[in-house]
């Protein structure tokens, strides 16, 4: 009897992570994300292969939280699944807040579809309701990490930190066989030494396999020093009396930022100015952060004993409505605006820049990954020679700053993993590269097989099916 894996996403793109695992006819898949980009990319989400298959699997194990590795549940929940959807007890304090979330927006979606004439359906269906997450929690089952759980006799898996975001793991699954056990491992999103809020990814000691992500297999992050960099950006923006506006993803990235933000004030890099963050998401992610000191990298040594005070910016503010969120973007600076979403594919963000894209004083500065073919890419790439971008159907004038600063991203680049293969004690003879563009599994490739010049190293493309052991 052998294990099998069948990639059904994740595989020659960045996002839609699902990998279904077989072994002696149990089946559970490790992820189960939305893919996200460009609308054929999306359209993606809709094809039938995983509601196939939803009364067939008996489990789901999450690496983290992120809506590309978990975003599919509420659907996949609604096409028949009955099992339990095993995490580390840090997701399963975020991924009701983002999956809420993201059924709020597609519902949003719908009703303008309806109003606008968008969809081709009538009426239009969000991909997911607030009604299919509620049904989806009841399944949510967390678990400590570094404990090994039983799956059934032969099969058991265990949870490792990853970094990345709060809860993010790597998970390690054993097989046991007549005569021997045999260990699968699936990196999930690796983080990396430089967060300032963060861990580092946990060494694993063995392997026999890997699966390992490759976001940045063609890449090196700049190893710049990141507070004095930041401190450039909005200082030069705060003295024009601009307002330095940031996308961010709203689950780890604006964490970062915020404590950033905090230590820039603190070296007096930057003066204490109005620091909104104008986001629920991310105000509730926030929260949750501060609940999970497993994963800090920061301690604290306020007088009060709260963290929350040597962390967040000095003038610090949350909005909820969107009422507040639009008084906001009226508001002159000197100030710093953290908004979602982060590669400016819908929400309160469009609204900030349509706002202050029109005015030299004022900067966007993109910190995250932005995918190909989203409005943050094109602007991103576009900005030396871009007269307007369209934003609800408007064409708004680029006129700000426009700056990008690689060196916040939450994955490690080649080299970081690399160092993370290196610590293994047993190391893997089998290895499969996903959840990259081609260009970076390709140059990742390279970089394991070097590190792994024995090991067996596969791209894998989707829908490929893998056996062994």
């Amino acid at each position: 009897m052998s294990v099998q894996l069948k990639f059904l996403g994740a595989a020659g793109g960045v996002t839609g992570s699902r990998t279904l695992v077989t072994f002696e006819g149990y089946s559970f898949l490790i992820d189960c994300g939305l893919f996200q980009g460009p609308k054929d990319v999306r359209a993606k989400n809709r094809e039938p292969l995983l509601s196939n298959l939803g009364a067939k699997i008996n489990a789901v194990i999450l690496t983290h939280a992120h809506l590309d590795h978990s975003g599919y549940l509420p659907r996949l929940n609604r096409e028949g699944f009955e099992g339990e959807i095993f995490m580390s007890d840090g997701t399963g304090d975020l991924l009701p807040v983002m999956l809420a979330d993201a059924a709020h927006l597609e519902e949003e979606f719908a009703k303008y579809a309806d109003k606008t004439g968008y969809s081709s359906h009538r009426p239009a269906q969000p991909l997911f309701t607030t009604q299919d997450v509620e049904q989806v929690s009841k399944k949510f089952r967390p678990l400590p990490r570094h404990e090994w759980h039983q799956l059934t006799q032969n099969i058991s898996f265990r949870f490792v930190s990853a970094g990345h975001i709060v809860g993010a793991s790597i998970v390690q699954i054993s097989f046991a066989f007549k005569n021997a056990t045999r260990i699968l491992s699936f990196s999930g999103d690796l983080g990396h030494a430089r967060s300032l809020t963060l861990r580092t990814p946990e060494p694993i000691v063995e392997t026999d396999a890997l699966v390992l992500e490759s976001t940045y297999g063609d890449r090196l992050h700049p190893k710049a020093d990141t507070i004095g960099e930041f401190g450039a950006i909005a200082s030069r923006t705060l003295k024009r009396n601009g307002v330095l506006v940031i996308p961010a993803f709203a689950v780890g990235r604006s964490q970062e930022i915020l404590h950033l933000i905090r230590k820039c004030e603190d070296e007096k890099l930057i003066p204490k100015v109005t620091v909104v963050l104008d986001s629920p998401m991310s105000k509730e992610a926030t929260r949750i952060y501060f609940k999970h000191p497993e994963d800090h990298n920061e301690g604290c040594t306020h007088a009060s004993g709260r963290i929350e005070d040597c962390f967040l910016p000095h003038h610090f503010s949350t909005t909820s409505t969107s009422d507040e969120s639009m008084l906001t973007c009226m508001k002159d600076g000197p100030m710093i605006v953290i908004s979602a979403a982060g590669m400016l594919n819908g929400g309160r963000i469009l609204h900030h820049l349509k706002s202050r894209l029109p005015h030299e004083k004022n900067t966007i500065l993109f910190c995250g990954f932005q995918a190909e073919g989203t409005k943050g890419r094109f602007l991103q790439d576009n900005a030396n020679n871009l007269e307007f971008l369209r934003i609800h159907h408007e064409e708004v004038p680029v006129e700000a700053e426009i700056a990008t600063m690689a060196s916040l991203s939450a994955h490690g680049d080649y080299a970081d993993i690399g160092a993370w293969i290196e610590k293994m004690q047993k190391k893997p003879h089998l290895v499969f590269l996903n959840h990259g563009d081609i260009k970076s599994l390709e140059a990742m490739k390279d970089h394991v097989q070097l590190l792994l010049p024995s090991a067996q190293v596969n791209i894998v493309r989707e829908p490929s099916s893998f056996s062994f052991f």
